[in-house]
């Protein structure tokens, strides 16, 4: 029991601080107002508490009009600022994020110009800043592929909600059916929520994602004691039902960087298949681990076997009431 005691411990830690992570990029958007004029906006999450400090630099043909301005919204800082760069405009130099080099957030930018181009980019630590000299009108494939990816792998709440579904499903027919399940939900309620059709408040959207874990948690518990469970004779349904609604949680952090105007299928397919390349990447790392588990441990302590069903349960309870007091 004291074991159990320290592991669930141990998962409430991990749910603490996965509860205030952002796996948000820093977003970067410059449109062009007229010739040689700007408006810039940008937007740092907060992924500790403070934001950290990623501010814009431009070319030197470039200065503000007026001093920038910055305030804090939900979950990030937002800055804003007019830029004036004179005739030969923001066709030259570099745009650089002062500071993402000290943290671990990749940045979307993305610049619109008068005459229709859109240039979409995605920048790293290692690779804070963007030249400018003869771009043109490019979507970075990788870029919203890589976002994709990103987020579900640093999205805590919807990898426990793919492990719960498969700890119930054990049966390897029934398992692809109900991630198939889960995958094409999801993909639907993205796009309809992406491309405007669908309108939910992110706050309650993320209380059901929590709460969503909490119902497998106790399904989980239920099996353990022998009862019959909803999961595991309609394992499909269940994985459908509530795909539906985390794919609305991804809508929501693809909603925060935006789609490019000229491009907007691609970049939603992009985010897309990175979110499903993420969530087999990581069911496959779930299932070469309970092979291994099977094969060095043919007869599991009880502790052991209980730990993932009341840990899944303890981190979710926490999200649950965390995200509902924001609410509230």
């Amino acid at each position: 029991m004291k074991r159990l005691f320290f592991a669930l411990l141990f998962f409430l830690l991990i749910a603490a601080r996965a509860g205030a992570h952002e796996s948000l990029p820093v977003f970067l958007g410059i449109v062009e107002q007229g010739v040689g004029t700007y408006a810039v906006t940008w937007r740092v999450p907060a992924t500790q508490g403070a934001p950290p400090s990623v501010s814009p630099s431009f070319p030197t043909q470039c200065a503000a009009a007026a001093p920038a301005s910055t305030t804090q919204e939900p979950g990030a800082l937002v800055g804003r600022m007019l830029l004036r760069c004179g005739p030969s405009g923001l066709g030259q130099g570099r745009v650089t994020l002062v500071g993402l080099d000290r943290t671990v957030l990749d940045a979307l930018v993305r610049i619109g110009f008068a005459d229709g181009r859109t240039v979409t980019r995605v920048l790293h630590p290692s690779e804070p800043s963007l030249e400018l000299d003869g771009i043109g009108r490019h979507v970075d494939v990788a870029g919203y592929f890589s976002l994709g990816v990103e987020h579900i792998l640093f999205g805590i709440d919807h990898l426990l909600f793919v492990t719960g579904l498969l700890l119930i499903v054990r049966r390897p027919m029934a398992l692809a059916k109900t991630v198939t399940a889960f995958t094409v939900a999801h993909s639907i309620t993205l796009a309809l929520a992406a491309l405007g059709y669908v309108h939910v408040p992110p706050a309650p959207v993320e209380a059901t994602i929590a709460l969503s874990i909490v119902f497998l948690a106790r399904e989980l518990a239920r099996l353990a004691r022998g009862e019959a469970a909803l999961t595991a004779r309609y394992p499909w349904v269940v994985a459908f039902t509530f795909g539906l609604l985390h794919g609305l949680g991804f809508a929501g952090a693809l909603a925060e960087v935006g789609l490019p105007p000229h491009d907007i299928p691609l970049a939603l397919l992009l985010f897309n298949l990175g979110v499903e390349a993420g969530q087999l990447l990581f069911v496959a790392a779930l299932l070469l681990i309970r092979w291994e588990i099977r094969r060095l441990m043919p007869r599991i302590p009880p502790f052991l076997a209980e730990l993932p069903t009341y840990g899944i349960g303890a981190a979710a309870a926490f999200w649950l009431i965390s995200r509902v007091i924001v609410i509230l």
